[in-house]
C-alpha cells in the first residue's frame, strides 16, 4: 500500500446488536441502572469466569473508588502501586488520605516489579495495587505470597486485562481480576470490549458481596429492598452513584456476545504485528511471560531514546498514522513530585519516555498494518 493514509490510534467497534439492545432497554422505560442488561452483563461475566460477584460501574475509576472504600482506607494509611501507571489508579486511595508508595517497572517489560515491594512495607501498609499493563499479568504468585505475609489487602487493577490470565506454577490458569481481594475492568471504548465509559468491581470474597451492593446504591440497601430482603431501605453506609445507565450496559452486553470473535481478531493482529516487526532489530517488542497470556490489548515497541520516540511519532504522523505514547510515570507529576519519597524510578521514567504504542483496533485491516510497519521499517532505514 502506497501514499497517505489515515490510520487512527484507536477506532470503537460495533458488533451489530448494540443499537438494538439500547433500543430495547429505552423501548422497556428502565433506562437508569441495575436493569436488565446490567444484570445479564454481571450473569455472563460470572458465569463466564466463575467470579464471585461482578457490578457494573460507570468507569473502572468507580470499580477503584468502590474497592478503596471496601478496604476501609484512612487518612494516612499506605498504598503500594506502581508509577507506570493511569492516574486513576492512585487517584481512588488519595481521595482517601491514603500515602502511595511508588514501585518501579521491570526493565523487561512495564509491570511493577514485585521483588521492590517487601522493602516499601511499613506497619502502616494497607494495601497492594497491581496494574497488569497491556493485559499481561504481573507476578501474582509472588504477589499474593506477600500480601499473605504481611496481611496485606491485594486490588487488581485489570482495567487492561479482560480475558487474561495469570497461569499458576500447576499450569492452572486464573482471569486476572479474580485472584486479590478486589478486581477492577475499564471498558472504555478503548479497550477491548467496550461501552464506551464503563467499569465493573469484581468482588472476590463472598464476606464482601453485601456491603458492595451497598456502596454501590449510594450506602443504601436499596437492592435488597427490590429484591424483597428488607421491608425499606435505608441510608446504612457510606457510598456513591456508581452504577451505570441501562444504554452503557445494553452496548456492552452486545459486546460479551461477540468477545470471542473480537479477541481472535486482536490477537491476530497484535501476531502479525510481532511477526512484521520482529526483525526490526532497532526496537524493543513486547513480552509475555511464562505465568501470563495474551489477551492482545495492545502492542508496544520501546524506541531508543524519548528523541528517537517524537521523531517516529512524528514521522508516523506523516504518514497518516497515528502513534501515540502512553503514561507519564506518576512519582513526578505535577501533584505527587512534592509527596513522592525521592526514590529514582529509571525503568517507569525509560517507558514514559520510549514506549510507543501502535494502531490495534478491530476493523484494522492487513493492508493497513502493512503499512504501519512498511512505515516503521522505513523510518529505521533512514
Amino acid at each position: 500500500m502506497s501514499g497517505t493514509q489515515n490510520i487512527p490510534f484507536n477506532k470503537p467497534y460495533l458488533s451489530g446488536n448494540e443499537l438494538h439492545y439500547i433500543k430495547e432497554a429505552i423501548i422497556s422505560g428502565k433506562i437508569s441502572g441495575n436493569g436488565k442488561f446490567t444484570k445479564k452483563c454481571h450473569q455472563y461475566i460470572e458465569s463466564r469466569y466463575d467470579f464471585n460477584k461482578c457490578l457494573m460501574t460507570t468507569s473502572c475509576t468507580d470499580a477503584l473508588e468502590m474497592a478503596a472504600i471496601l478496604v476501609d482506607i484512612q487518612p494516612g494509611d499506605e498504598v503500594i502501586m506502581p508509577s507506570y501507571t493511569f492516574v486513576s489508579t492512585a487517584n481512588a486511595f488519595i481521595l482517601r488520605g491514603a500515602i502511595i508508595r511508588f514501585v518501579d517497572s521491570k526493565s523487561e517489560e512495564p509491570n511493577m516489579d514485585v521483588n521492590h515491594i517487601e522493602s516499601l512495607i511499613t506497619p502502616r501498609t494497607k494495601v497492594i495495587v497491581v496494574v497488569h499493563y497491556a493485559g499481561v499479568a504481573c507476578d501474582m504468585g509472588r504477589v499474593l505470597s506477600i500480601a499473605d505475609k504481611y496481611n496485606l489487602v491485594v486490588v487488581e487493577d485489570a482495567a487492561q486485562a479482560i480475558d487474561s490470565y495469570y497461569i499458576h506454577l500447576d499450569g492452572k490458569k486464573s482471569p486476572l481480576g479474580c485472584l486479590g481481594n478486589f478486581g477492577a475492568f475499564s471498558f472504555h471504548e478503548t479497550k477491548n470490549i467496550i461501552a464506551g465509559e464503563g467499569g465493573m468491581l469484581l468482588v472476590n470474597d463472598i464476606k464482601d458481596n453485601d456491603r458492595a451492593e451497598v456502596i454501590w446504591e449510594n450506602g443504601t440497601n436499596r437492592a435488597a429492598f427490590f429484591r424483597g430482603h428488607v421491608d425499606k431501605y435505608r441510608w446504612i453506609d457510606i457510598g456513591s452513584s456508581f452504577l451505570p445507565s441501562e444504554m452503557n450496559a445494553a452496548y456492552l452486553y452486545a459486546q460479551f456476545e461477540n468477545l470471542d470473535r473480537i479477541q481472535n481478531k486482536r490477537l491476530d493482529i497484535w501476531n502479525q504485528y510481532f511477526h512484521r516487526l520482529s526483525t526490526e532489530t532497532s526496537l524493543k517488542l513486547p513480552i509475555i511471560p511464562d505465568y501470563a497470556t495474551n489477551n492482545a490489548h495492545m502492542f508496544y515497541v520501546i524506541c531508543e531514546s524519548e528523541v528517537e520516540r517524537d521523531q517516529l511519532i512524528n514521522f508516523m504522523k506523516s504518514k497518516g498514522i497515528m502513534a501515540v505514547f502512553h503514561y507519564l510515570s506518576l512519582h513526578r507529576s505535577t501533584f505527587y513530585e512534592g509527596r513522592h519519597d525521592g526514590r529514582m524510578l529509571l525503568q517507569s521514567d525509560r517507558y514514559s519516555d520510549t514506549l510507543l504504542r501502535l494502531p490495534l483496533y478491530y476493523e484494522l485491516t492487513e493492508s493497513q498494518l502493512n503499512y504501519i510497519c512498511d512505515s516503521i521499517v522505513e523510518f529505521y532505514s533512514r
